[in-house]
C-alpha cells in the first residue's frame, strides 16, 4: 500500500513540476493569463470590391508592442489592426515594424490618417528585425496573414475603413 502512495505522490510531482514549467514558458513568451483581444471588422475597399477581415485591435502601448508575436494560428481572415498609432499618441507619424518573434510571414498595411493605404510592406520575414517602414505619417497599420494583399488585389490607395473608427 505504501508502494502505492509513494507512486502517487511521485505522479503528482511531476505533474505540477511539468504545470510549473509550461506556466513559466507561457509567461517568459507573455501569453500566460491573456484575455481575448477585442475584435472588430475591417473593410478595404479594392478595385475588385470589398475584402473583410475579422481583426484584433492593439490600442495600449503593450499591445501594440506584442502584436502578433509568437502567433502561428492566424485565421485566413484575421490580423490586427492597431489604432490608434501610435498608441501613445503623437499621430500620425512614420511607422517602423519589425517581425522579431513573429513566426507567421505577414502583410503589414499602413494606413494615413484618410483611410488610404499608404503602403504595403507585403510578405515580412518571420523572425527579421529589419524594419518595415511607412515611408510617410500614418494613423493606424494593419496586419494580416502574407501574401493575402496580393491575392485579394488590396493594393496602395485602397480605402480602409474600420467599425468603431471614430473611437
Amino acid at each position: 500500500m505504501s508502494f502505492r502512495r509513494e507512486v502517487y505522490a511521485a505522479l503528482a510531482a511531476v505533474a505540477v513540476l511539468v504545470s510549473a514549467a509550461y506556466k513559466q514558458d507561457a509567461d517568459a513568451r507573455g501569453i500566460a493569463g491573456q484575455s481575448a483581444a477585442a475584435k472588430i471588422v475591417v473593410t478595404v475597399q479594392t478595385k475588385g470590391g470589398p475584402k473583410r477581415f475579422n481583426v484584433e485591435v492593439a490600442r495600449t502601448t503593450a499591445q501594440q508592442e506584442r502584436g502578433l508575436m509568437f502567433r502561428t494560428n492566424i485565421p485566413a481572415d484575421g490580423g490586427m489592426i492597431f489604432t490608434p498609432y501610435p498608441a501613445a499618441g503623437k499621430s500620425p507619424r512614420e511607422a517602423s515594424f519589425w517581425m522579431k518573434n513573429t513566426p507567421t510571414p505577414l502583410d503589414i498595411i499602413f494606413i494615413r490618417p484618410n483611410g488610404t493605404i499608404a503602403a504595403i510592406a507585403a510578405n515580412a520575414v518571420p523572425y527579421s528585425e529589419t524594419p518595415a517602414k511607412s515611408g510617410e505619417p500614418v494613423s493606424a497599420v494593419l496586419e494580416i496573414n502574407g501574401g493575402k494583399s496580393a491575392e485579394l488585389g488590396i493594393a496602395p490607395g485602397d480605402k480602409v475603413s474600420w467599425t468603431d473608427q471614430d473611437q
